[in-house]
């Protein structure tokens, strides 16, 4: 358990970044004046990045010989720079304008999207490593899951305390720029508790690694990327990879809708005046999935098994979506607490069980490659993940845009569009990651089978 929940910390400070970062994103629009095109554009770019790095860390740390094993080290700097540029990006005010603005937060994003690399790869692939269990693989997921879900009942408060002339007398542009720093400092030292507690073996004396220096990196970027494509050969981790993509990247392409809704639908457009309500539907629903949908899952994946668990839980999350188009009710809003629970089980599942399902996949990986390659793996897993946050930014963007919303002036046609994307397009991506999982195969039977060939073919080889 102990080192479960030193995982889990990990897993709160790479929840927590992005959804501190999903609250303090509205300023740019609301507060900075940030085009919904600029706003699209400057959450999508860092993704294409992360296309580059991710892919190269995942071999770096694979093939790292040190004492301290393959994913410590990377895990502890990555950490550190993180925290150092997430406080430097949101140093923004308003007087500077908004091509500065724009170029600034853009550069300082990408350092960040840099520490987040050198800090996830590795640490997701540290979780793949701690068992080879199948039922134990849920559990492990399941605890950093609900430390993890901690971040998303906290950041929702910032939109209260952003917007509180009591905390902020110059506005939320004031607010990103001082609480960017209580961020920070917290997370920074949550993401080292893997890196500080987490048992690793010395692999100073591996000789089947690829080596590791800049000319040798350089020299293998092809073969790197062929590598990570090559995860995609893999029938199971593509059909894990797509639904991911489709149900992360539609949930987050409305989750910024959120606070406009509520803002501009039910309190007429008085951020003052919502209060507490957009706070409450995120940190009400971080608090459903912790004490209801992770347990829930975790017990229904050991007994129905993982793709039906999955199946279940996603079609839950249907009837909150429904249910969200018919309790946003200005004047009531507490109605839309009722839909929490069903929503809840959509994301509050899906890492719990996807991530669990992917360490399954590494074992088949290297029955078939003859290589453990939870950092490649880990890498593209999450690559698909970071890209979801991208595509959904930019389609955000797009979607503001068409609907004509503008926050100065916003239109009860625009809203009503808002609302309409809220309720329908997740419900598209819900359906079509449940037709690509329909037929994922790995049970806890061919999962058993595939261990025990493995042991064998490591006995075979170690003569």
């Amino acid at each position: 358990m102990g080192q479960k929940i030193a995982f889990g910390f990990g897993m709160l400070a790479n929840q927590m970044f992005p959804a501190a970062l999903g609250v303090f994103i509205i300023v740019l629009v609301q507060d900075l004046g940030f085009a919904a095109l600029l706003w699209g554009i400057i959450q999508f770019l860092p993704r294409i990045f992360d296309a580059i790095t991710d892919p190269i860390m995942g071999f770096i740390s694979d093939n790292t010989r040190s004492k301290w094993g393959r994913r410590r080290q990377y895990v502890f700097i990555g950490a550190i720079l993180m925290g150092l540029a997430y406080v430097a990006m949101w140093q923004l005010h308003k007087e500077a304008g908004v091509t500065y603005n724009f170029i600034y937060f853009l550069s300082w994003s990408l350092v960040f999207y840099l520490g987040l690399t050198i800090f996830s790869v590795p640490y997701v692939a540290m979780g793949y490593e701690i068992s080879e269990d199948f039922h134990e693989r849920t559990d492990i997921m399941a605890v950093a899951q609900f430390i993890g879900q901690w971040a998303w009942v906290i950041a929702p408060w910032f939109w209260v305390i952003l917007y509180d002339p009591s905390w902020f007398p110059e506005g939320a542009g004031q607010g990103v720029r001082d609480l960017s720093i209580w961020v920070a400092i917290p997370c920074t030292l949550f993401a080292m508790v893997p890196a500080l507690f987490l048992k690793s073996k010395s692999t100073v004396d591996r000789t089947d690694f690829a080596p590791i220096n800049v000319g040798a990196v350089l020299n293998s970027v092809g073969k790197i990327f062929a590598s990570a494509f090559e995860a995609f050969r893999i029938k199971q981790f593509r059909q894990i990879a797509g639904a991911t993509f489709l149900i992360f990247n539609s949930f987050n392409v409305i989750a910024a809708f959120t606070f406009l809704i509520i803002v501009h639908f039910m309190f007429n457009s008085d951020p003052a005046s919502a209060g507490t309500w957009p706070a409450m539907h995120g940190s009400v629903g971080a608090l459903i999935t912790t004490f209801l949908v992770i347990p829930v899952v975790t017990w229904m994946s050991k007994k129905l098994g993982k793709k039906k668990a999955f199946m279940v839980s996603q079609f839950i999350s249907i009837v909150g979506y429904v249910l969200f188009w018919f309790l946003f009710i200005p004047g009531k809003p507490y109605l839309f607490l009722f839909a929490l629970p069903f929503h809840s089980f959509g994301i509050g599942s899906l890492f719990t069980i996807m991530m669990s399902m992917t360490a399954d996949v590494c074992d088949l990986d290297e029955l078939q490659t003859g290589k453990r390659r939870e950092g490649v793996l880990g890498a593209v897993y999450w690559w698909m993940v970071k890209l979801g946050f991208g595509v959904a930014a930019l389609l955000s963007g797009a979607i503001l845009s068409f609907v004509g919303f503008d926050p100065d002036n916003a239109t009860e046609s625009a809203v009503t569009g808002m609302r309409m994307f809220y309720t329908f397009l997740p419900i598209t991506g819900v359906v079509g990651a449940v037709l690509i999982m329909k037929n994922y195969d790995i049970t806890e039977e061919k999962a058993e089978q595939i261990k025990a060939q493995l042991t064998a073919k490591r006995k075979a080889v170690n003569g």
